[in-house]
């Protein structure tokens, strides 16, 4: 065998590894869920053991492609959890900015610092397409194959969860950058929104966010943003709308400094007058 072959089968094999079940998975769901007790709820009584039994029993019986939201009702009711009120934080395609904001400012709850979020954030799995239980570490049918797509319906449901418990004022964090900033296909837009309450949650506030090079496509006067404002008008939920907020501004320009913005950002905020003590 030639050594350009074996370097072809070998980055062959680590793309199907990339594509299919994460390996470790039982190890890091496990350990997961036993660090969110120890670090994030040590009052909890969470079976962690039996949260994977039931996360493996509604993967590992079905096909790739039919694994639905109800199948994994057993593992949600081993995990219930009470949300606090006035911290709960959307998003929609701002996935790093919005846990910088978290991470920064300490005062709002997203979907990953969930339980059910934190366990399985950014993990990939899904089972055998043959009768052989056990999960596929080859292979995982992306979420636009198929409907019943286990990562999909699983995320599905906790986000749907996360927002029935969602109470007094929510905040929600869209990219400007984007057409179609608010998106009807997403999982904010399709799951999300429609779960809110407007009986307990009192105020809205959207904060509409733009990339540091642009473009600026949308804002809270333009675009799909005005949209999700009628939605939420029509519903009965009290709103306000800003564009680029400057405490999500700095953390943009924390992580890219040589930026043009950020050089403009920092010289206005420098001219700013201090206060008189």
């Amino acid at each position: 065998m030639t050594l350009g072959l074996v370097i072809v089968l070998i980055l062959l094999g680590e793309l199907n590894a990339e594509l299919g079940t994460t390996p470790n998975l039982k190890h890091i769901v496990i350990g997961r869920c036993y660090n969110y007790i120890a670090l994030i709820s040590p009052s909890s009584r969470y079976d962690c053991e039996g949260i994977w039994r039931e996360f493996e029993e509604a993967v590992v019986r079905r096909t790739p492609c039919s694994v639905r939201v109800k199948d994994y009702k057993r593992m949600f009711q081993a995990t219930p959890q009470t949300l606090p009120c006035d911290k709960l934080l959307f998003w929609s395609k701002t996935h790093d900015l919005v846990h910088s904001y978290s991470a920064a400012t300490r005062r709002f709850w997203t979907l990953e610092d969930t339980l059910v979020g934190y366990m399985f954030n950014d993990l990939i799995w899904c089972g055998m397409e043959t009768r052989d239980r056990g999960f596929n570490f080859s292979a995982c049918p992306e979420w636009s194959e198929c409907v019943n797509h286990p990562v999909y319906s699983l995320w599905k449901k906790a986000s749907q969860n996360f927002a029935e418990a969602a109470c007094g004022n929510i905040t929600v964090i869209l990219n400007g950058s984007l057409k179609g900033a608010f998106n009807r296909k997403s999982m904010f837009g399709g799951v999300e929104l429609d779960s809110l309450n407007p009986r307990m949650v009192t105020h809205v506030n959207i904060k509409v966010v733009t990339n540091l090079e642009g473009p600026c496509i949308e804002s809270c006067t333009q675009g799909s943003i005005v949209d999700l404002i009628k939605i939420l008008h029509t519903r009965g939920f009290h709103w306000t709308c800003t564009d680029n907020e400057l405490t999500l501004t700095i953390l943009q320009c924390m992580k890219n400094p040589k930026q043009y913005s950020c050089l403009t950002c920092s010289a206005c905020l420098l001219n700013r007058k201090r206060p008189v003590l």
